[in-house]
């Protein structure tokens, strides 16, 4: 590394970055968020049947069958 090079942070990490300063609890409640709408457990029955009833699309969908 040059001795002239200086560490760069964007402005949008430097935003965060005091946001955070500002609001210790920001990123816990963040991930609380998260949680709500993400990390809910899988139904795999569900899944299943989902998958089961799946039509494959023809390779050109405007395309009528003759």
């Amino acid at each position: 590394m040059p001795l002239f090079w200086k560490h760069y942070k964007s402005e949008t990490t430097q935003f965060i970055e005091s946001l955070k300063q500002q609001d210790p609890k920001l990123e816990s409640r963040q991930r609380e968020g998260r949680g709500l709408l993400w990390d809910r457990p899988i139904d795999h029955v569900a899944e299943t049947d989902f998958k089961d009833a799946r039509v494959p699309q023809q390779p050109y969908v405007y395309q009528t069958k003759a």
